[in-house]
């Protein structure tokens, strides 16, 4: 330990013989450390909403997903998309056939998206846990079913309970237009309801689920599809939830350029960049608030320098030069700094780990977890006492030069 550094330490926790000085000195530690523990605390929540965010997508968004760089619709006989069914790598290859169309039960109607999807996809889909009435099943025997939004299914009137089946209609790609009775130019399908879905709004008020052969059907199609999606290995899955650069290469040169393939995070890449940065701005925010606090130190130190006027004459007489004069308070500066992060860091975490276990804090109104989530990052925390630490180092030498 260097000479400066022993001063520091003894002018900090040696008893003042003024004891505002001390009672300052701890309200710019207090202050610090409340801060810290806001930090930690807040940031801590926003991984839990964001963690639950892109679980909420991930339930319905594929590793990789193929749909066509011209056009709406394609066919998957060629050689390239039976190169990926045969890869080791692949999971689940998902055919999926979309379009909005025309819905009515009993008196009421709606427009809707219906998605044709097969076995496959509900069988690696994630969806199904968030089925809120009924189940994810699309035939019952010979019975064509469907799964339904939630705000779809309010607007509808629509019960997994009753009995009455649900008509989607689209007009004919084939048949002319009557002018005496357009109607007649309407291909419709019958299905009765077997679920109802409840992920988040744009979800609930947009999606409804059918076979993908009763889609195909009802648009005149053979085998056409619109998207397919695939479920990947493990093996070929990054730390961060998405396929790895080499194997979306090997698909997207497996198809050509005729097709475009686009990884989790491509998918929605707007939510992302916009959790990441709304992160970024919570941090700042937060970070301009214990700048603020660290003025308290700038008073702190002014008060102990007044003090120890007769222990700088004492050094200055024995040798010391004025830089390790200023060494020694702005480390005592900094030292403040250093315990209240230290302390704030300590609760921060102690609140995280109680809402984790216990659940402190409820969240108001009908949200899909009860408590408010808690996911805590070391990673967070590193960035937290770095930029703390950062602010009341800069505060103390400030502090020193204005003295």
């Amino acid at each position: 330990m260097n000479l400066s550094t022993f001063i520091a330490r003894r002018y900090l926790f040696a008893k003042k013989s003024h004891n505002v000085i001390n009672i300052i000195s701890g309200i710019s530690a207090a202050g610090i450390a409340i801060g810290c523990a806001a930090l930690v605390v807040i940031m801590s929540i926003y991984n839990g909403f964001d963690s639950i965010v892109r679980t909420l997508y991930s339930s319905y968004t594929p590793d990789l997903l193929v749909t066509p760089a011209e056009g709406k619709v394609f066919t998957t006989d060629s050689e390239g998309f039976e190169e990926i069914r045969s890869n080791a790598a692949v999971l689940s290859f998902c055919e999926v056939l979309e379009e909005n169309v025309f819905v009515t039960y009993g008196d009421n109607h709606i427009v809707a998206t219906a998605r044709g999807v097969d076995s496959a996809y509900i069988s690696v889909t994630g969806l199904k846990d968030y089925v809120v009435e009924g189940n994810f099943e699309l035939e019952l025997g010979d019975l064509k079913q469907v799964v339904i939004g939630y705000t779809l299914a309010q607007e509808l009137g629509l019960r997994i309970a009753f009995v009455t089946p649900l008509d989607v209609y689209f007009p004919s790609r084939t048949a002319d237009v009557s002018p005496v009775n357009p109607f007649t130019s309407l291909r419709s399908e019958r299905l009765y309801p077997g679920g109802i879905i409840s992920l988040d709004q744009n979800f609930d008020k947009k999606y409804m689920f059918l076979p993908v052969e009763t889609l195909r059907s009802l648009l005149e199609y053979e085998d056409e599809v619109t998207s397919v999606e695939i479920y990947a290995d493990s093996s070929v899955i990054s730390p961060n939830g998405v396929v790895n650069a080499d194997f979306q290469k090997k698909v997207s040169a497996a198809l050509g350029d005729s097709f475009t393939v686009k990884n989790r995070q491509q998918q929605n890449e707007s939510l992302y960049k916009l959790l990441s940065y709304e992160k970024i701005a919570i941090y700042a925010i937060l970070l301009f608030v214990m700048i603020i606090i660290s003025c308290n130190i700038f008073g702190s130190l002014s008060m102990l320098i007044i003090e120890k006027r007769d222990d700088i004459e004492i050094l200055t007489s024995m040798g010391a030069d004025e830089r390790l004069i200023k060494k020694i308070f702005v480390k005592e500066g900094w030292m403040i700094s250093l315990l209240g992060i230290v302390a704030g860091i300590a609760l921060g975490l102690l609140i995280c780990l109680l809402q984790q276990k216990v659940g402190l804090v409820k969240m108001p109104g009908n949200f899909i977890v009860e408590y408010y989530p808690v996911v805590i990052r070391w990673s967070d925390i590193m960035i937290i006492a770095g930029g703390v630490g950062l602010i009341g180092y800069l505060a103390a030498v400030v502090s020193r030069a204005a003295n």
